[in-house]
């Protein structure tokens, strides 16, 4: 059996007067890096609070390490390290005096504090920007900073909420393999918040969240190989009929997404063939995909990601 990290029990918790976590239930092993998944209403930023104890669940079970996050909730704390969404860093201050006195308010001091400093600096990549202020710096750079200090005290989880907000592709990637590397070196559990999709798809696992339910877990390649062999999307000014018309001719059965008619099928190059031959004037696009966590979620909720709902028979 693997060992726990995380353990979520029949979890509730409420946003004001909305219930936005309703009976969630997942775990989290140690050492992996896992996303929660989920578009903005989700209960991401909720479930965020209750495992970083800025709150307390209405009900049900939380463990950390073992920990019951209500009855041993100064043990849960010093299990972890937190990177909140929005920085909380001194932007007049360089790279190392914010983490000198952040190693200070948990206790480090001397030789000890400064080695650890100059350990974190050198593993994030930051040895030659120590001397620079924090608001000299990029965002990507930043965000390196943000944890490291999360670092200092050595925690076995790191949370982070939303970490790649704001930041371009590349500093994201780049993050996405600094939080990877954690892991292997370290043993470090890391537990995000995300509605990136790409993001959530670098992880080892993802837990998707819609209306504060678990619609799906597992690693991104065991979610997307649930779908099929591949998703095809059409464009034409005329999708309705040819809805129609594809279904009854070819018996495919499509769903409306937005402005695009979509099919899940296993064979997606054949299909594309015959859609070309049979109906090739009738179309603008046809486009061909692998299953995405995108599918995952639009195949489990009935919406596309991005909220517009996915219409059977181009109903309801």
């Amino acid at each position: 059996m693997k060992r726990l990290a995380v353990e979520v029990r029949d979890l509730q918790g409420s946003y004001g007067e909305r219930l936005a976590l309703d009976g969630l239930d997942f775990e989290v092993g140690s050492g992996e890096c896992f996303a929660v998944l989920g578009p903005n209403g989700s209960g991401k930023s909720t479930l965020f609070s209750i495992l970083s104890t800025l709150k307390q669940p209405d009900s049900g079970v939380v463990k950390v390490l073992g920990f019951d996050l209500l009855e041993s909730p100064d043990a849960v704390r010093r299990s972890l390290g937190v990177v909140f969404q929005f920085p909380s860093l001194d932007k007049k201050l360089t790279v190392f005096e914010n983490l000198w006195h952040q190693g200070h308010l948990h206790g480090l001091r001397g030789r000890g504090l400064r080695e650890r400093v100059s350990s974190l600096l050198s593993r994030f990549g930051l040895g030659e920007r120590h001397g620079e202020r924090l608001e000299t710096l990029s965002g990507g750079l930043a965000r390196r900073v943000e944890i490291a200090k999360a670092m200092l005290h050595e925690p076995k989880i790191l949370l982070l909420d939303e970490p790649s907000t704001g930041l371009d592709p590349r500093s994201r990637r780049d993050l996405a393999d600094l939080l990877f590397g954690l892991g292997r070196e370290s043993g470090t559990t890391v537990l995000l918040t995300t509605h990136l999709l790409e993001e959530a798809d670098a992880c080892s696992s993802v837990l998707i969240l819609d209306e504060g339910k678990r619609v799906a877990m597992g690693t991104p390649d065991e979610l997307k190989s649930q779908i099929g062999g591949g998703v095809i999307t059409l464009e034409s000014i005329e999708l309705e009929s040819l809805r129609k018309d594809l279904s009854q001719e070819l018996r495919l059965e499509g769903k409306m997404v937005g402005t695009g008619l979509r099919f899940e099928v296993e064979d997606p190059h054949e299909v594309a063939r015959r859609l070309g031959e049979g109906f090739g004037e009738r179309l603008d696009l046809i486009t061909i995909g692998k299953p995405s966590l995108e599918d995952v979620f639009l195949d489990r909720t009935g919406r596309s990601f991005n909220g517009s709902s996915a219409q059977p028979g181009g109903e309801g």
